[in-house]
Parts: structure tokens; sequence; C-alpha cells
């Protein structure tokens, strides 16, 4: 279904482009010597900026992550006309799954009353990579729009 397709794209840009750009959270330090001025005056733009405190804010992120999983599940059961099946767009449905359950972990982790760290194997594909998913999902995203009848795209 074309819904799906237009769905499938814009949900991985967005889930691209938040895993990619998104800060290291900062730990706090003993000393504030170490802290650069201009990173806290940078910090208190971006939050005085609407759209990206929308973006930033945990229910986008909920609800992002659970569509672009949706999405991706959708994407491996609807096939667009005269698509082959499972494979024909089996890029971005894994994107769009990869990237909604990376953002569904880290909303999990900050909304977590207990401190929660997950395994290594979780840990290192999911938490470390992140701007590597963003990045893979930025790609087959645009790869995706820009042809549509490629075999696992």
């Amino acid at each position: 279904m074309l819904q799906f397709y237009f769905l499938s794209i814009l949900l991985n840009l967005v889930t691209g482009l938040i895993l990619f750009c998104e800060k290291e959270p900062v730990q706090d330090s003993l000393f504030d010597d170490d802290l650069d001025l201009s990173d806290k005056a940078s910090e208190s733009a971006a939050s005085n900026n609407p759209i990206l405190g929308f973006m930033e804010s945990k229910n986008f992120k909920l609800v992002l992550g659970v569509l672009s999983v949706l999405v991706g599940l959708m994407k491996l059961l609807s096939v667009v006309q005269n698509d082959v099946p499972v494979i024909g767009d089996l890029f971005p449905a894994v994107a769009g799954l990869v990237g909604g359950f990376c953002i569904l972990l880290q909303f999990y982790m900050e909304t977590n009353s207990i401190d929660y760290v997950p395994n290594g194997l979780l840990q290192t594909i999911f938490v470390d990579n992140r701007r590597t998913i963003g990045i893979c999902c930025l790609v087959v995203a645009t790869i995706h729009f820009i042809f549509p009848k490629v075999l696992f795209m």
C-alpha cells in the first residue's frame, strides 16, 4: 500500500534525524570548570525553540518509536502493487523496526524510576551505536524514496 510506503519514508527520516542529532547525555561532574559556557548557551537556546523542544519530548519519542515499529511490521506484511512480498521492502522495514526499538529502549531508560542498564549486546547495538543506526535510517529512507521499485528497497 502506498500509505505505508510514504509513512515508512517519513518515519525513517524522522527517526534517523532524532537518533543522529541527539546529544550524548552529559554526566554530572564534581568540577564545573570543565564545562564550556557555550554548550550551556546552546542548550538553553535549544530548549527555548518550540520545534526542537517538541521533537525532544518524551511523548513524541514514545509515539514515534511505536509508529516506527508498527509501520516496519506492516511493511513486511503489506506489498506495494507489482512488488515482491517480504524482500521487496526489506531494508526499510528493518530500518523502521531497529530505529523504533532504539527509540523505545531509550524512552524506557529515561523514564524508568530504577536505573536500567541493558545487557552487553543491547547496550552495544542499540545504545552505543544509535548514531550509526540513525545514519542507516536516513540513507535507507532516501534511497527508498529515490528508487521505489528496486528489490530490497
